[in-house]
């Protein structure tokens, strides 16, 4: 699969990359990214202290998104 990834979400999206190992899971799957190593998940990756707060709203929505397509996909496996 090929995504197009806009200029200004390029930093969000290479966190959220980093962060691919990092999810919370319950019994029902996963419950969120673990936040306690985001700040140097960021650092690691190169954003800039004066972007992390976007970045971090950028992460939580794709955060969200995430758990929805997770859950969808649980739901209708058979």
């Amino acid at each position: 699969m090929e995504y197009e990834i806009w200029p200004d979400g390029w930093l969000s999206f290479l966190v959220m990359d980093a962060m691919g190992t990092q999810w919370r899971t319950g019994a029902c799957g996963a419950t969120g990214l673990d936040y306690g190593v985001l700040p140097n998940v960021m650092r690691l990756v190169g954003v800039p202290a004066k972007d992390r707060p976007r970045v971090f709203q950028d992460i939580r929505v794709m955060e969200s998104e995430a758990i929805a397509v997770m859950a969808e996909a649980r739901d209708n496996s058979p």
